[in-house]
């Protein structure tokens, strides 16, 4: 009581000695007693934000994100502690530590970036908030995904570091909370190469073009070294870095590191440039790090291509293509696997003309992503399995993610046979898929989505189908749990590309062809 009436006093006093027409954009000050009873670990919040002090939310929200910010830099020292000790031995171990070190340096950038945006300014446009909102909602992500590398891989070394953990995956999530209260609207909350003959280049600023040719006729033998050869942290405004990848099947793991950005990776098709490996969490690699191919930089771009991994069901996750890179677009591409074949991260991505192959949970992450205008084929998984097409991993309600399949097509592959299949099962406790306006054939089970375990998420996560078709589109037999929904075109228009990616600030520029709204 005693800090709501210090807060009151505060604002009479400015009202007192400010004129009138200044005081209607007056900011509201508050103390952190009041101000983190709004996020998810308020006894948390308020035992390190200076206690009593009065200040804005938006206040409070930069101290809290710079304490995530020092948080994820400990974590990245203790992380690297781990690795230096001769006791750490275990190839899986020392696996699912270096993913946690990638992690947290990714989290450092995240919340750096952030940190430098508010600090310059207290009035963010609607597209910078959707930007630092995204950055700080993948910060969640990348620290979920360490401690599920470090369970999978059975180390003793998580015991050891459930404190800083847990105090990690609070600093990030009342981090959230305060940005969102103080600067997204609550009606937003929770919502040219002509010497290869590439007509998709006509329109496309391009900085520079390279040819990978595995019979040395290119400038490169390897996808690799042509990555490796683009410059560091470009710019939009500078054009695309584009990686022609001629005919031809190539066995390596290729990965686009943070500050490889805006590089386009074209091949000669989805039938004719094939990028593959087998990797898998069987072999002892962690599913994060399983990925034959994996891009973190910024603005990729890849068109007719497919990516594969070939470990087989029997070997359980492996994925295909990681994407934690922020407005990554990918365009008449193929990715193939069994279980977890597309595994899409963080930030924002799109998918258009694409197909995807798998068993179990195999479009899964926590991105905000679209795919539209895309086949989705179930195959057959190992004998007593079922199929999920997918498996999203929002774990907070403030997550500006989900998984958004648009004027798709949900079909069973030719192997499938008689298998169960379902759209979706709760991965994390906030889940989040929408279906909407897609053909969904009779593979698809009536009840539509599968449990996780038990009654796991069921009245938190987020499950809507809206206008769709086919012989698995029937919605009257669906699960009846209470984050399921039937909705309409009102509800739906969140879900487009134009507002759930902010599609329309940045796809023009990859001249990848995408419908913004409804269709």
């Amino acid at each position: 009581m005693i800090s709501h009436l210090l807060s009151s006093l505060i604002t009479i006093y400015f009202l007192l000695i400010f004129p009138s027409s200044f005081a209607i954009s007056l900011p509201i000050f508050n103390t952190p007693d009041f101000l983190c009873n709004s996020t998810p670990y308020p006894y948390f919040c308020k035992s390190n934000l200076p206690f009593n002090k009065p200040g804005t939310i938006k206040d409070y929200a930069k101290i809290s994100m710079s304490q995530s910010f020092s948080n994820a830099r400990n974590f990245h020292s203790l992380i690297q502690h781990y690795l230096n000790l001769p006791s750490t031995s275990f190839e899986s171990t020392i696996r699912a530590l270096e993913d946690c070190k990638f992690l947290a340096e990714l989290n450092i950038d995240f919340i750096s970036q952030a940190l430098n945006a508010t600090a310059i300014e207290n009035d963010i446009d609607s597209d910078g908030v959707n930007d630092l909102l995204t950055l700080i909602s993948a910060t969640l992500t990348n620290h979920e995904t360490c401690v599920e590398g470090l369970r999978s891989v059975g180390s003793g070394i998580l015991n050891e570091l459930l404190t800083p953990i847990g105090n990690g995956s609070k600093f990030y999530r009342n981090s959230l909370a305060l940005f969102s209260d103080g600067w997204v609207p609550k009606g937003l909350r929770g919502r040219i190469l002509k010497q290869v003959n590439l007509p998709f280049l006509e329109n496309v600023k391009v900085r520079r073009t390279v040819v990978v040719n595995q019979d040395g006729s290119g400038q490169y033998p390897t996808i690799s070294d042509a990555v490796n050869a683009a410059a560091n942290n470009t710019v939009s405004s500078d054009g695309y870095y584009v990686i022609y990848v001629t005919a031809g099947v190539y066995n390596e793991y290729v990965s686009i590191p943070k500050y490889k950005k805006y590089v386009m990776i074209i091949g000669d098709g989805m039938d004719r440039t094939v990028i593959t490996g087998n990797r898998s969490v069987v072999d002892g690699w962690t599913t994060f790090n399983s990925a034959t191919f994996v891009v973190v930089g910024q603005g990729f771009v890849a068109v007719n291509i497919t990516f594969q991994n070939t470990a087989g069901a029997i070997k359980h996750q492996a994925v295909a293509l990681r994407s934690g890179a922020d407005q990554s677009a990918f365009f008449s591409c193929r990715f193939e696997g069994y279980q977890d074949t597309l595994y899409t991260h963080s930030l924002r991505q799109f998918y258009r003309d694409c197909e995807v192959y798998g068993t179990i949970d195999y479009i899964f992450g926590n991105a905000a992503v679209v795919l539209q205008n895309c086949k989705i084929y179930s195959r057959k998984p190992l004998s007593g399995q079922f199929n999920t097409v997918t498996a999203q991993g929002r774990t907070d309600p403030n997550q500006n993610t989900g998984i958004s399949i648009q004027n798709c097509s949900i079909l069973a592959a030719e192997d499938l046979e008689s298998t169960k299949s379902y759209l979706g099962r709760p991965w994390k406790e906030y889940s989040r898929v929408v279906v909407m306006q897609s053909f969904i054939d009779s593979l698809i089970d009536p009840t539509g989505w599968a449990l996780w375990n038990g009654d796991f998420a069921l009245s938190t996560l987020y499950y809507a189908e809206f206008d769709n078709r086919g012989g698995g589109s029937e919605t009257s037999g669906r699960v009846t749990w209470p984050g399921f929904h039937v909705i309409n075109a009102t509800d739906a228009v969140a879900f487009t590309v134009s507002n759930f990616t902010q599609g329309d600030f940045w796809l023009p520029a990859t001249k990848v062809p995408y419908v913004g709204g409804l269709m």
